[in-house]
């Protein structure tokens, strides 16, 4: 895998969690389980949108 690979593969596998963590939120009977997970996921989902813009060049990382 080429080092250009590597951030759009890292963005791919934080919306893959971010699903899986919304699915696991919905199946959920315990309200604060839920409200947690579901923060993870849109956390996660949040990150996953800020590797892919870095990625493009549209944004870049704080320092």
């Amino acid at each position: 895998m080429s080092g250009s690979d590597e951030p759009a593969d890292l963005a791919r596998q934080m919306r893959e969690k971010a699903q899986q963590l919304h699915e696991r939120a919905e199946r959920a009977s315990d309200p604060q389980e839920r409200e947690r997970l579901e923060k993870k996921s849109r956390t996660i989902r949040d990150r996953s949108e800020q590797q892919s813009a870095m990625e493009a060049g549209d944004i870049y990382p704080e320092k």
